[in-house]
């Protein structure tokens, strides 16, 4: 029996969003996308040349799994719009020499495909001493900005959708799932998503901690362009293991991320943009590149995301009957929105459905 069409609110016009709106759509329901700028919005925090896509997590197996599917549901996406924006080059990530049965172990219980790689293959990369790269195959990198566009493309094309750019929300019922806009208009709803990346902290009355984060985009020296469009994405290097680079393809530059410069933050104070090169230059420091000053600094950008309070993640929650809020933001909350998604879905079809936190 066909599901009962409903009336779907996103608020958010961000990859996670986007992605629910699309469910919604194929599914039949009537759908309405509002964002408070444009639609794909430059300034969001999900818009950036390329975003990653991985899973493995030998601390969490059950987690693993999961994000595993990620994978596949991005090629399903890339199927349904017509175009290309997944690079499957693989996430190679660099694990202790003690470790790595455990990481094989982890993967062959995911049913997720790895290869052991020599660092040494990737001279331009500097790994960590004693280490060995593991490289999942069911991986790469999302060309980001694309992907959004297509999107966008794909659902203003829906007789079902509705999209509405520059609608400054002003508040949301968690109980009713009503949307406040100004000049006093309400949106009524049988379910209602807030995915604002984050300005969810304007909307949703929970635990979040805001985090920025400094990227910084290099054009690698010419004798090293091609080598380094046929390198997968690499992680879990640098000094604490906390840093990422992602190749260039496409039109897209090498990125360079770390967690040691992440910090919490406050969206209301900027920072200068002396104080942001020099966040940057600390990502340059990392042990990540191999002879760094060949490099040319192309752009730096600083992104904000959520997490819990608590634990740290970021969680699709249930707020109540008809309401739910996505605190992620980010290169995570990219790669897993399909998953989320998913989970929209499983609520639209059982309208019994109470839901669980989904990382």
């Amino acid at each position: 029996m066909a599901t009962e069409a409903r009336r779907v609110l996103v608020v958010g016009a961000g990859v996670t969003g986007l992605l629910t709106a699309v469910r919604a759509s194929l599914a039949g329901h009537q759908v309405t996308v509002l964002d408070r700028g444009a639609i794909p919005n430059p300034g969001s925090t999900s818009f950036d040349q390329h975003r990653a896509v991985r899973a493995l997590d030998p601390d969490d197996l059950a987690g693993t799994r999961r994000t595993a599917v990620a994978h596949r549901r991005w090629l399903a996406m890339e199927a349904l719009l017509g175009t290309k924006f997944y690079r499957q080059v693989g996430m190679l990530s660099a694990w202790p020499a003690a470790e790595i049965d455990q990481v094989t172990a982890a993967a062959a219980d995911a049913q997720l495909p790895v290869t052991l790689m020599d660092p040494a293959k990737f001279p331009h990369v500097r790994f960590p001493a004693d280490s060995v790269g593991v490289l999942e195959h069911q991986g790469g990198v999302l060309l980001a900005d694309h992907a959004l566009a297509a999107v966008v493309r794909w659902l203003a094309e829906q007789p079902n959708v509705t999209l509405r750019p520059w609608q400054e929300v002003k508040a949301v019922d968690p109980e009713t799932g009503q949307v406040h806009l100004p000049d006093a208009e309400t949106l009524e709803s049988d379910l209602t998503l807030i995915a604002t990346g984050p300005w969810s902290k304007n909307l949703v009355d929970l635990p979040m901690l805001l985090h920025r984060q400094t990227l910084v985009y290099l054009k690698p020296p010419e004798d090293l362009a091609a080598v380094w469009e046929r390198t997968p994405g690499i992680g879990r290097i640098g000094s604490e293991g906390t840093a990422w680079l992602l190749p260039p393809g496409e039109g897209t530059l090498l990125k360079a991320s770390s967690a040691t410069v992440c910090r919490e933050a406050d969206l209301a104070a900027d920072g200068s943009p002396a104080e942001e090169l020099r966040w940057a230059e600390q990502v340059l420091s990392e042990p990540i590149l191999t002879d760094p000053k060949r490099y040319t600094v192309m752009a730096v950008k600083r992104c904000h995301y959520l997490v819990d309070a608590g634990t740290g993640a970021a969680h699709l929650i249930q707020l109540g009957p008809k309401t739910w809020a996505r605190t992620a933001s980010g290169g995570d909350g990219f790669r897993t929105a399909p998953l989320v998604a998913d989970r929209i879905a499983a609520a639209l079809e059982d309208t019994d459905y109470l839901g669980e936190e989904a990382k």
